[in-house]
């Protein structure tokens, strides 16, 4: 299942890369692309536990950037 989540609050491409970095590397995410010109986020990730992936994925992008925010 693949979805697109608008980012509020993504102050840096370096920011935007290091946490499509972290976000690839979680359990159960087939793919994830972070747009910094587009502030938008796409996650392909397993159907059945999306919501769960989801929360993982918010906590990984907080360490990187605490101020961003994913708007669900």
């Amino acid at each position: 299942m693949t979805k697109r989540f608008k980012l509020v609050d993504l102050d840096c491409a370096n920011c935007a890369a290091k946490m499509e970095t972290a976000i690839k590397k979680l359990p159960g995410v087939e793919d994830a692309a972070v747009s910094f010109m587009t502030q938008k986020l796409t996650v392909t990730a397993e159907e059945s536990r999306f919501e769960e992936i989801m929360d993982q994925i918010e906590k990984a992008c907080k360490k990187v950037e605490p101020d961003c925010r994913i708007v669900r």
